[in-house]
């Protein structure tokens, strides 16, 4: 640690964001590892205005930066300062995102090793409440001078490191400031225990944020290097900074296989509706097969597209899936076709365009109608996917009851069934759902050996 140099950095901007705000100010400290050798701050002009709350918040204003320069005309002088040294900063991923932005803006490559006072602080001095800079500094007895201005917090960083130096006796700072250490790449709030203990296995995972909710739930084959995924790359979308910034915690629940994984975190979505979560949460059913009576008193069969107040007899997620089903009903229970409809949900519209002429007794055709809406509600399977399961000598099971998803669990290698439908006392109950029963279909499509049917009377025509 010794022979290494460091850039101690801190910057004040617009916002918080390194896509859509501006540095206003920067300072760098340089440290050999026992003292500091050189120390540069400047304001910047931004060449936007500076919002009145963080004006408030910093004591900057457009007044003072209209004069000073502007990025594109320090940042040769940056990068000449931060080339071959490890870039460190108090909640590091925040003041590398913005430094790296503007250079490339700038028409710099750079990149560097990075080390976070925060994490580091956590590591080798553990137990404080809190471990923002005002805090921590007031816990380690640092003087902190002009708060939120660059060249104060950068100040304070520079003593901080110092101190964690001098306190690292099990070599932290060495393993931290490796390139590849996960560690470095971990939100600021997340303990690295909590990303450490996860397995290399399938599973869901939870991110929580301050006050315990979860805000994240997702699924992985392998739960560790899919959360490190991330944490990797260097976007700096307003969305990705918010996101890390909110993940206080995880944790984990690891799953036979993968298609459990995918089951277990679809239900968990539609339950905690988490906030940073948005593609399951979106995935509604678009089309349905729906019944209707006309005021003649015939009995509609239509196909189109589903609005939120109603309740489909079967649902699909295209329609042509519909419109397929629909047509071989009418055929197979010999149901007259102009009271089948296809891609319009107004009865007003289906009466308009029925010719009258030699229709079917209506009683009669009611009767047809029904039996085929039975078909559809009746003849739906029953079947169990068993699997592996966690560990050798268990079995995993999802049990489909009449065509709808009814649950999942494990159940011990010595357990035998005389009939199948007995595993419903072994799993879990979770709700069923369109995209749940797409991918439960999909699976056994291309696994059916896995699959154990049924045996029930099947209703016909």
């Amino acid at each position: 640690m010794r022979n290494q140099e460091y850039a101690i950095v801190d910057i004040e901007t617009t916002g918080g964001n390194a896509s859509g705000s501006r540095i206003t100010e920067i300072c760098i400290i340089i440290h050999n590892g026992m003292c500091v050798t050189e120390r540069w701050e400047t304001l910047v002009n931004p060449q936007k205005d500076i919002p009145l709350p963080i004006s408030a918040l910093t004591g900057i204003n457009n007044e003072m930066v209209r004069s000073a320069p502007i990025f594109d005309d320090v940042a040769e002088k940056i990068v000449a300062m931060l080339t071959g040294r490890v870039f460190v900063a108090h909640n590091v991923n925040f003041d590398y995102s913005f430094v790296r932005h503007q250079l490339e803006e700038a028409g710099f490559k750079w990149t560097a090793p990075k080390l976070c006072t925060v994490r580091a602080s956590r590591k080798i001095k553990p137990g404080f409440a809190s471990y923002s800079l005002g805090n921590l500094c007031k816990s380690l007895d640092i003087v902190l001078e002009q708060r939120h201005r660059a060249g104060g917090d950068a100040d304070a960083t520079a003593i901080l490191f110092s101190r964690l130096l001098e306190w690292d006796t099990e070599g932290h700072l060495i393993k931290m400031v490796k390139k590849t250490a996960h560690d470095q790449r971990l939100p600021p709030n997340l303990p690295p225990e909590d990303f450490e203990q996860l397995p290399e296995k399938p599973g869901v995972y939870y991110f929580y944020n301050q006050v315990k909710k979860v805000v994240y739930v997702g699924k992985a084959v392998n739960l560790k290097k899919r959360v490190a995924s991330h944490f990797s790359g260097h976007k700096i979308t307003p969305q990705r900074q918010h996101f890390l910034r909110d993940i206080h915690s995880i944790s984990f629940e690891v799953c036979a296989t993968e298609l459990i994984a995918l089951l277990l975190e679809c239900t968990e979505i539609k339950k905690l509706w988490p906030t940073y979560n948005r593609a399951l949460k979106r995935f509604e059913a678009k089309f349905g097969i729906y019944e209707y009576e006309a005021r003649n008193g015939y009995r509609y069969l239509a196909v189109g597209k589903l609005n939120k107040f109603q309740a489909g007899i079967e649902v699909f997620s295209n329609l042509n899936d519909g419109i397929d089903l629909l047509r071989s009903l009418a055929q197979q229970f010999e149901i007259d076709q102009r009271f089948c409809k296809y891609c319009t949900s107004a009865e007003t519209e289906a009466v308009k365009n029925t010719d009258f002429a030699n229709i079917p007794d209506v009683a009669h055709h009611n009767s047809k109608v029904e039996k085929a809406i039975d078909f559809i509600q009746t003849n739906k399977p029953s079947f169990a996917i068993v699997d592996k399961g966690r560990y050798t000598d268990e079995r995993s099971c999802i049990w489909v009851e009449d065509g709808h998803f009814y649950g999942m669990g494990y159940i011990e290698g010595n357990i035998g069934f005389t009939n199948l439908s007995d595993v419903k006392s072994y799993v879990t109950q979770y709700r069923s759902n369109q995209y749940i029963m797409q991918l439960i279909y999909s699976y056994v499509q291309k696994h059916p050996g896995k699959v154990i049917m049924l045996q029930k009377e099947r209703i016909g025509a």
